[in-house]
């Protein structure tokens, strides 16, 4: 008999194994799993055995200035609240001395465009990425834009 007929006598015609599709299914995942395993090196591929090497390297040709710690007064006279604010400038290890030396015209800079700032500024969730964004550009422009590689916020509390 032929399928055609075992369904036309009322009989359930014979299931199709699911197997291989499961099977192939399975296969998959593990290969995809071992292969994500041995790339970032849990497995021994990759290049993890050279990453802490690499990393320490970077800080050789990095150096920090330290902008000395200021309070700022913000807000309205009716409601005067106090910003504390610390922060490091990454700079290159061959032009430390020339941002050392504008360093003044950083804190004056920095100093300025802090007290122009709104309270509802600072206290948006968001603010730190802005206001980290428009001091660099302001250092930037100070000290020139190849210079400072970042601006690294340290200290940032609204009392």
């Amino acid at each position: 008999m032929s399928d055609e007929e075992e369904l036309a006598d009322g009989e359930a015609a014979p299931k199709k194994k699911k197997g291989g599709l499961v099977i192939g299914l399975v296969l998959a995942l593990v290969g995809g799993g071992g292969a994500f395993a041995f790339t970032s090196g849990m497995l021994g591929g990759g290049d993890s055995a050279d990453a802490p090497a690499a990393r320490s390297n970077i800080s050789d040709d990095l150096a920090f200035v330290s902008v000395e710690p200021m309070t700022v007064s913000v807000g309205q006279p009716s409601d005067r609240r106090h910003l504390r604010f610390r922060a490091e400038l990454e700079v290159g290890a061959d032009g430390k001395g020339d941002v050392e030396k504008l360093l003044p015209r950083v804190v004056d800079v920095l100093n300025t465009y802090l007290q122009s700032l709104t309270i509802a500024e600072i206290e948006d969730p968001s603010a730190l990425l802005t206001l980290r964004s428009q001091m660099r550009r302001r250092v930037d422009l100070v000290v020139g834009g190849d210079r400072v590689h970042d601006l690294l916020v340290m200290e940032f509390v609204l009392n």
